[in-house]
């Protein structure tokens, strides 16, 4: 039997063998290429729980980051005068019921004179008018208390839709117009929203994936709508992400947009070995070359370096940067 070199009952020991080594051959490799651009946490819609009545603002029962549904009671507003014309409608109210049960009463004694043969049809038709003409009279007064009623109920302030309290521009005693804002209800749901350079809206495709970048790492989301309309050379879009607080509205958070592709070669991250401060790879036949590696990336669950400069398609390169050292030992 032949002796055995050290070089060679080192690979033995190992189980790795320079001849058999995993390689790689290098080919093209599509990439997405990312825009990296600020956006910010809103809700789709913002809509103000405006004052349907002028008055002074009595009551506030929200604050700002209060969570409410639609239909609630956000304020209360109270306009003196109406209370006055309610009591003045009822006082008329009581007076129309007075001449209508006095009219009713001489409407009956016509028609018993009538039956008589003391009176005439006229006056019987008189007497029935009056009464017609009290009746209408009081039904047009009870239509004037409603409206008047519904102007005293409006001055509840209630929530337009179901979300955040996100703004309350005005203070208990306040005066306040129709029409004034009261609060400010973000709903709709939570967005990211984003500002897009327009030489970009043509990348931007409705449910495409999103990286953001949050406290936890890098989190997917989806295009969920571009808004056709851009405004200052921007494209507005917006992004839902699965989770997303509510709780710092407006908040700013880095997100990063597919808006293209390249090409790329790709070796793993194994295949490096960095030797005075400089990265080489191994190329079957050439040996060791320098390269300057560039963006990592997973493939299929494995670890990738693309590389910049160094290496061309075709090339055959040591997928284990280890498995070259012992092969040069």
């Amino acid at each position: 039997m032949r002796p055995i070199t050290a070089a060679a009952l080192i690979v033995l020991l190992l189980g790795v063998s320079p001849a058999f080594a995993e390689t790689v051959t290098l080919a093209p490799v599509s990439l997405t290429e990312w825009k990296a651009v600020y956006g910010r946490i809103e809700a789709r819609d913002r809509i103000p729980a405006r004052a349907r009545l002028g008055g002074t603002l009595v009551s506030m029962t929200v604050a700002e980051g209060d969570s409410v549904a639609q239909g609630d009671v956000l304020a209360e507003i109270v306009d003196e005068k109406l209370g006055f014309q309610l009591a003045a409608l009822e006082a008329q109210g009581q007076a129309l019921a007075a001449q209508l049960a006095n009219a009713q009463t001489e409407l009956t004694r016509g028609q018993e004179l009538l039956a008589q043969g003391v009176t005439t049809a006229q006056r019987l038709d008189v007497l029935r008018t009056q009464v017609d003409v009290v009746t209408g009279q009081i039904a047009a007064l009870e239509a004037q208390r409603q409206v008047v009623a519904q102007q005293a109920a409006e001055g509840a302030v209630l929530a337009p839709v179901a979300g955040r309290v996100l703004d309350v521009p005005v203070a208990q005693g306040a005066v306040v117009m129709p029409g004034e804002a009261v609060a400010q209800i973000g709903g709709g749901g939570i967005f990211l929203r984003l500002a897009v350079p327009e030489r970009h809206a043509a990348d931007l495709s409705e449910g495409d994936a999103i990286q953001i970048e949050g406290a936890d790492g890098v989190v997917e989301g989806r295009l969920a709508k571009v808004y056709p309309l851009i405004e200052n050379g921007r494209v507005v879009a917006d992004v839902e992400v699965a989770g997303l607080s509510d709780r710092f509205v407006d908040a700013r958070v880095l997100v990063r947009l597919p808006v293209g592709e390249r090409s790329a070669l790709l070796v793993p991250k194994t295949a490096l070995v960095t030797r005075g401060g400089v990265d080489f790879v191994t190329v079957e036949g050439a040996g060791l070359r320098a390269v300057v590696p560039g963006e990592r990336v997973a493939v299929d669950g494995v670890a990738m370096v693309e590389v910049l400069t160094g290496l061309q398609a075709g090339d055959v390169v040591l997928a284990d940067a280890g498995a070259s050292e012992v092969g040069h030992e």
